[in-house]
């Protein structure tokens, strides 16, 4: 390997070429070079010399005297407060960084000058020395307060002169000048100008780097929601100037893309705020949003907003605050234009379209119909989409455009559900036409229920959700939970079954918090909720005897109350029907009931179960259907036991294996077995 030290010691005599030479320059001009205490004080000839080799500034305009006073000062005139260059600097139509932020803030031409004056050593380094000559202190080498005020002409023992370094003044509330050091004396405390808003001034528009991982720019949705509403906000957000607006959303994403598309509408740029926390520098994230003249928009505002919400409601920049809770007067005295997002409609076809960016081959209204993503959400779907069509080399289908809407579905379902990812389709249905028919006519209530209870109008009213209840009623393994599966493979969604042992519990209460955070969960998410065994939860109210059925019922009517305002899909199912209240069931959409399988039907689940399985020529099934009265579930653990039988021997599976896989069955119910006799 090379050794890289020879050549980076030629570079190192490069630079100690290029210091001999700046040094001998100095030398010969700087009257205090030979000095020894040279850097530890400044005499007069050596400040003279730094205020003579002044480089003049190549940009600056000649400047013409506007008077014989302004000309030709005394010797004695102290400096004054405002001269021509600040009037410039502070005139609506400023050419320069400085002027621009000094018109847009509201600044005096003393603010100007006190501000000029504190950054001075951050632009030129020669003003490093001279300020600390001023200061009688060589080692302090940025303007102080009582320096700033000298140059500005203005007496330091006067109070107004004095409240424009006070916390509440313009230059230091809105993080323009940072006056350091409190435990010094009041004028001899140290001037900054943030390093930030000098990179600004030099034409430097890279975001705060204290500002990385908390703000980004805000993605322009595909279109509005709601035209109306989007051009109302708009020109509010326009003509009234500087507005908070707190955006109520019903559903994620939604509040997003209508404050993104009146923000546009309005020609302002923003910052997006993502997930708003205690560590958020909000001073810092006011002053770059008034330095760039945007907006800001901070979604998921946190249950406790008010210090948020009192941080940031500054009244020279536009705030949006986005949130799934109800604005609260708490949070701030001045409350905020308050506003409720409207909803992007289920399926939003032509949302999907533009973020598809291609005509697909499949009915794409009937893919999309479940889906209440947002504008955002719909265009990482469409792009996931086309990434997994690309992966599997064809083109972009209906079956990836549900898989990756199911991704970008976020759930927190799975600490109380077990998630089941729908591998079935109708055929793996074998039911009597009744059922088979509510089935399909419950799946095409979930995709069009925005447009029948929504646009038509045909909600019942009185805070009643848009969702799809449904119960499965039936003795067990009549296929319940497998309807429930083909339903959600038919919508595109997962299947989140309710494990009760996460939702009962024994103490008042608890068991309805458990209930409230499954179904505000549910209402978020793009899924289809399941209740197995439901008569477990939805049982009947009894006759209040003692604490625990005035408990139970109030268990009960909560339920009662929270399925009319549910906005999701639930399915309850049952081996006792008779056992669930008859108040749930007149608030169900669909009663779907699931009747024990007779000879014919049987004879189709075992042909269907043995699909796939390697059988001898002369199996028949039908001697199994015909003798034993099992459910499907019961046929399938039947093939499943005959099938393993099979598998042990290295061959296929013959009648015989049927016949036991069938008797295992009846003993495993405790029936008598035909053609075994009596016990």
């Amino acid at each position: 390997m090379t050794d890289p030290a020879p050549a980076l010691l030629a570079r190192l005599d490069r630079v100690r070429e290029r210091v001999a030479l700046l040094v001998e320059q100095r030398g010969a001009t700087d009257p205090t070079a030979a000095d020894p205490l040279r850097g530890l004080y400044l005499s007069v000839d050596a400040v003279r010399h730094l205020l003579d080799s002044a480089a003049p500034d190549p940009y600056a305009r000649p400047h013409e005297p506007e008077s014989e006073s302004e000309s030709e000062p005394g010797a004695g005139a102290a400096p004054r407060p405002a001269d021509h260059a600040m009037r410039e600097a502070t005139a609506p139509e400023g050419g320069d960084r400085l002027a621009r932020l000094a018109h847009r803030h509201g600044l005096t031409e003393l603010d100007a000058c006190l501000l000029l004056i504190a950054l001075a050593p951050d632009i030129d380094r020669t003003f490093e020395p001279l300020y600390g000559y001023l200061n009688d202190d060589v080692s302090r080498r940025r303007a102080t307060t009582g320096l700033a005020l000298d140059l500005c002409g203005l007496p330091v023992h006067l109070a107004p002169a004095r409240a424009r370094f006070h916390p509440s003044s313009p230059l230091c509330e809105l993080g323009l000048i940072e006056v350091e050091e409190p435990e010094r004396p009041f004028l001899s405390r140290a001037l900054r100008v943030p390093d930030r808003l000098i990179a600004h001034l030099l034409g430097d528009d890279a975001p705060d780097a204290a500002l990385a991982r908390h703000v980004r720019p805000l993605a322009a949705p595909s279109q509005p929601y709601d035209e109306d509403f989007t051009r109302r906000l708009a020109n509010r957000l326009a003509v009234a100037g500087p507005l908070t607006v707190y955006l109520r959303e019903l559903r994620e994403g939604d509040g997003l893309a209508v404050a993104s598309a009146a923000l546009r509408a309005a020609g302002l740029d923003a910052l997006h705020v993502t997930s708003p926390s205690g560590d958020v520098p909000y001073p810092e994230l006011l002053r770059e949003a008034r330095l760039r003249g945007c907006a800001l928009v901070v979604s998921q505002v946190p249950d406790e907003a008010g210090p948020l919400v009192r941080a940031l409601a500054a009244r020279d920049v536009p705030v949006v605050f986005i949130g799934e809770r109800p604005y609260d007067p708490h949070w701030c005295d001045r409350d905020p234009l308050v506003l409720e997002a409207p909803r992007l409609p289920a399926g939003a076809e032509a949302a999907w379209s533009a973020a598809l960016g291609e005509a697909p081959e499949f009915d794409l209204a009937a893919t999309v119909a479940p889906y209440h993503l947002g504008a955002d959400r719909i265009v990482r779907a469409a792009r996931a989409a086309r990434e997994l069509a690309a992966f599997d080399g064809v083109p972009t289908s209906a079956a990836h455009l549900r898989l990756a809407a199911r991704q970008q579905s976020a759930s927190g379902l799975e600490r109380h559900a077990r998630r089941i990812r729908p591998g079935v389709d109708w055929e793996d249905l074998v039911l009597p036409d009744k059922p088979l028919a509510q089935l399909h006519e419950l799946a095409l209530r979930a995709r069009h229920r925005d447009r029948v209870l929504g646009d038509w109008r045909l909600s019942a009213g009185g805070g009643r959700g848009r969702g799809v209840l449904g119960l499965f009623a039936g003795e067990s393994g009549t296929g319940k939970t497998l309807s429930a599966e083909v339903v959600a493979a038919e919508l595109g969604l997962d299947l989140y079954v309710v494990q009760l042992s996460s939702v009962v519990d024994k103490y008042v209460g608890e068991t309805e918090k458990n209930l409230e955070r499954i179904f505000t969960e549910a209402g978020r998410t793009d899924a289809v909720l399941l209740f197995d065994e439901a008569d477990a939860v939805f049982g009947k109210r009894s006759e209040v005897k003692d604490s625990h059925d005035r408990y139970a019922n109030m268990e009960s009517a909560y339920l009662l109350q929270r399925l009319e305002s549910f906005d999701g899909i639930a399915l309850l199912t049952t081996n006792l029907r008779a056992n669930i209240d008859e108040a749930f069931t007149r608030r169900l959409d669909l009663v779907i009931d699931f009747p024990f399988p007779d000879t014919q039907q049987r004879l189709a689940l075992w042909r269907h179960a043995l699909a796939r399985v390697p059988c001898a020529d002369d199996t028949d099934p039908e001697s199994c259907a015909d003798e034993f009265e099992l459910a499907g579930g019961s046929i399938r653990s039947a093939v499943v036991t005959a099938a393993y039988a099979a598998a042990g021997r290295g061959a296929v599976v013959t009648t015989a294996d049927l016949l036991e896989g069938a008797r295992r069955e009846y003993r495993k119910a405790g029936r008598l077995v035909p053609g075994e006799g009596g016990w």
